[in-house]
């Protein structure tokens, strides 16, 4: 784990942290993206600052979990670069370095204000949570009021189930259950990973739920969606149920963030977006996420 930086309120005691109180359901908050984020718009801050007016504290301590893409230091570098000045410092928690830690996973993770989750393998990262106890102490931190946020499998692992690339093809899986419902990411740059989502809705697989596009991040108060952003315009995201076997659509209401140039970035970065495309290539279509 690194730290980078301290703030005031970092003086705080472990005890005063670990001691948070539960709060109440509608003070608890998720915030999905469906692809987006300081790592595929390295040119576009706007969800990230969405992420980070989420907290109540003016410089909060931001903690970011890339168990995922397998602790890869290329996310970690990018999550630095993109939240060195705009938080508290920011930390890494490696669940592949753990003896390099000197407080305990409750400790690092309860004394947070956000915890932020990048994407990669969505099986991957329960696995290890699971393996680590960080699964529940992730629901403990959101009922005592620590924001939760991610992008692709760092989105669909706080609902029921999603839809994930981890072994290839794209097929249903469960995810921690702290949303109810379904989400599927990267409906717009990933296509072929909707229908699948469809067909499990439609069988009921997997609970009715949500596609985003990338770019578009859903946020939850308590266990209901509150507002749908956009950094990028034109994404947008559906909400499907099935009833008596059909599919009921609804599109969402996305507001675009930001205004003036910064609002009209849109889409990937021009390097990020070919890196993916040769990635796909190589995996005959499919992303790991």
């Amino acid at each position: 784990m690194s730290a980078e930086g301290e703030c005031e309120h970092e003086s705080m005691s472990v005890s005063a942290d670990t001691d948070r109180q539960v709060v109440d359901p509608e003070q608890r908050l998720i915030f999905a993206m469906g692809g987006g984020g300081f790592t595929m718009e390295p040119a576009n801050p706007l969800l990230d600052d969405f992420v980070l007016s989420l907290s109540e504290v003016g410089e909060p301590r931001v903690l970011f979990l890339p168990t995922a893409s397998g602790d890869t230091i290329a996310q970690i570098n990018a999550f630095k670069e993109r939240f060195s000045e705009r938080a508290c410092g920011g930390e890494v928690l490696s669940l592949f370095h753990l003896r390099e830690l000197t407080r305990s996973l409750e400790q690092i993770v309860l004394a947070q204000d956000i915890i932020y989750v990048g994407g990669g393998s969505m099986r991957n990262l329960l696995a290890l949570w699971h393996a680590h106890g960080l699964d529940r102490l992730l629901i403990q931190a959101w009922e005592r009021g620590v924001v939760l946020a991610g992008l692709s499998a760092g989105a669909m692992c706080w609902f029921a189930g999603g839809v994930t690339c981890s072994s290839g093809a794209p097929e249903p899986i469960d995810g921690l259950g702290i949303l109810p419902g379904s989400l599927t990411v990267h409906a717009d740059g990933e296509p072929e990973r909707l229908p699948v989502w469809l067909a499990a809705v439609r069988d009921g697989t997997l609970p009715g739920g949500w596609a985003l596009d990338d770019g578009v991040g859903l946020l939850f108060r308590g266990l209901s969606p509150e507002r749908a952003v956009s950094s990028r315009p034109g994404a947008g995201g559906q909400r499907v149920d099935a009833i008596e076997g059909e599919l009921v659509r609804k599109r969402l209401d996305v507001e675009l963030l930001g205004e003036g140039p910064q609002a009209a970035l849109g889409g990937f970065d021009e390097a990020v977006e070919e890196l993916r495309r040769v990635n796909r290539m190589r995996r005959g279509g499919s992303r790991g996420c």
